[in-house]
């Protein structure tokens, strides 16, 4: 894990947290959890979970930080969709709890995201490790 950048770093562990996350929603019954438990929702957390542990094992810094801002955006996303009422509030059931670790993640993903992308592009990544 030495060798490895902030952003494979922060994916090493956010990816298998997406994934625990969404097991512990079919774990968990609706009514005792703080978070959505809906299915499409879990299903959402599992798969991309996956998704972020397969580009872990690619060792490209490039798509470790563009599946962090990516995901970010998408966290941010969920917020404005939950708050304003749009798709898929319909299948995720967003609660309080979601939105606020939404914002959150959301946040510090598109952050350590966009920096690596930054540091990619201007041809520098070592100071970033």
């Amino acid at each position: 894990m030495e060798n490895k950048t902030l952003n494979q770093k922060t994916l090493m562990v956010f990816a298998p947290l997406l994934i625990l996350t969404g097991i512990a929603g079919f774990v968990i019954p609706e009514r005792y959890s703080l978070m959505s438990g809906a299915a499409p929702y879990n299903l959402f957390h599992i798969i991309f979970g996956c998704i972020g542990l397969l580009v872990t094992f690619t060792n490209s810094d490039a798509l470790a930080s563009s599946f962090n801002l990516g995901f970010g955006l998408i966290d941010l996303y969920q917020v404005l969709a939950s708050v304003v009422g749009l798709a898929p509030i319909q299948y995720f059931h967003w609660t309080y709890a979601d939105d606020v670790l939404h914002v959150l993640i959301g946040f510090a993903l598109v952050i350590i995201g966009g920096l690596g992308l930054t540091r990619i592009w201007n041809g520098s990544t070592a100071d970033q490790r």
